[in-house]
């Protein structure tokens, strides 16, 4: 249990270092100085939340245990004067900063919540460009043109699809399987690539190499069939995390320009 104690604590530590100590009773004290009850408290229920442990009296001991060996070793830098050096003093003001930032937007996601409201509308925008047809396609990714006039060559004598995209594709993921990229919609692919697949009719590869950023493409579509978005439920966690990533990121341009910044 030790080893994923000393992981967590760091991040239940920062957090417990914002929060309001509700009690002044000492749990230890370390050289004169204490380590409270209500830090205990608080590293433990952050801990737990992290872990999605409960808090016992074996883990508020541990996490003693933990801060006592903490407060020792700090107090020895301390006493060393690390403290003072001009690398450690840049390190301590940004994690302080990487504190508040945390605890500044955490507070302002629980002042505005991510409405019902929000979160269908953000569904339904996804559900919308999702598309209605999904494609079963394989392909073959080579560095340029001519290698890819010379496997539609072959392809057209009679060789394998799935041979050659094992032989010459240089996505290897997809190599190792004969090209094969699984059920997607067109949205999942760039738009050179959409644009000549949804061309394609079932058993169909590209006579004409497709380019784009990753190199030249051969396509083959194996099937279609009619999409289905996932569910509201399914993708709720992920939309709940988009919107708190888009609200914050609004707030921070807020308050940047509100902000007298010179240069």
């Amino acid at each position: 249990m030790h080893k994923p104690l000393l992981k967590l604590l760091p991040a239940a530590l920062a957090i417990a270092l914002f929060s309001p100590l509700a009690s002044a009773q000492t749990a230890a004290t370390v050289n004169g100085k204490p380590i409270t009850e209500a830090m205990v408290n608080v590293v433990a229920e952050n801990m737990a939340k992290q872990s999605g442990q409960p808090v016992t009296p074996q883990l508020k001991d541990q996490i003693k245990k933990e801060l006592i060996l903490r407060e020792v070793v700090v107090q020895e830098a301390e006493k060393q004067g690390l403290q003072n050096q001009k690398d450690v003093q840049d390190e301590i003001q940004i994690n302080r900063q990487n504190i508040l930032i945390r605890t500044l937007f955490g507070d302002y996601l629980k002042k505005h919540p991510i409405t019902e409201a929000q979160i269908k509308a953000k569904y339904d925008q996804f559900a919308k460009t999702f598309g209605s047809t999904e494609y079963d396609a394989q392909h073959i990714l080579v560095p340029t043109e001519k290698e890819a006039v010379d496997i539609i060559a072959k392809l057209k004598k009679g060789e394998k699809f799935s041979e050659l995209a094992k032989k010459y594709s240089k996505d290897t993921a997809s190599a190792a399987h004969g090209g094969d990229l699984g059920w997607s919609t067109p949205g999942n692919y760039v738009e050179p690539f959409a644009a000549a697949l949804t061309k394609l009719k079932p058993g169909e590869y590209t006579t004409t190499p497709v380019q784009t950023q990753f190199g030249w493409h051969i396509i083959k579509l194996d099937k279609t069939r009619p999409a289905k978005p996932p569910t509201l439920e399914q993708l709720k966690p992920q939309i709940v995390q988009e919107l708190q990533r888009e609200a914050v990121q609004k707030y921070q341009q807020e308050l940047l320009a509100q902000a007298k910044v010179t240069q």
